[in-house]
């Protein structure tokens, strides 16, 4: 099996509603995606297939959706005053944790046609979660 890897960079601001600690509070993350996709054989240039090609499907979902972003839990009360103010965000259905995040780049890319092993998602220099299906 073979394997490459492509790092995306984005930022992220977030809280996560009815958490005990510290991240209830309105906060930001400079974050780094790892998404890995893999192939059983190489194509005719000896590639899984081409860095640039992920780079291109990360800035369609991240950069657009993702990156400078404000996502909160739908049923957050911030959503409707963040309406009001005219802010952009993003009502997702489950709490926007880097777990769940990690989750939404693997399905946009799965969707895409990437046989995606895992996408990790390193919230800090030493914290980070991963998805895959396996």
């Amino acid at each position: 099996m073979y394997s490459i890897t492509k790092e995306v960079y984005f930022c992220y601001g977030h809280r996560l509603m009815n958490h005990p600690g510290k991240c209830r509070h309105i906060h930001g993350h400079s974050v780094k995606a790892a998404i890995t996709v893999v192939a059983d054989t190489l194509d005719e240039q000896g590639m899984v297939c081409d860095f640039s090609s992920i780079a291109a499907a990360a800035a369609e979902f991240i950069e657009t959706e993702l990156d400078h972003n404000f996502l909160l839990h739908r049923d957050d009360p911030l959503v409707p005053l963040m309406e009001q103010a005219k802010q952009r965000f993003m009502a997702l259905p489950e709490h926007p944790t880097s777990e769940y995040l990690a989750k939404l780049i693997h399905d946009f890319f799965k969707a895409k046609g990437y046989r995606v092993r895992d996408v990790t998602l390193w919230e800090t220099s030493s914290s980070c979660a991963s998805y895959s299906e396996t």
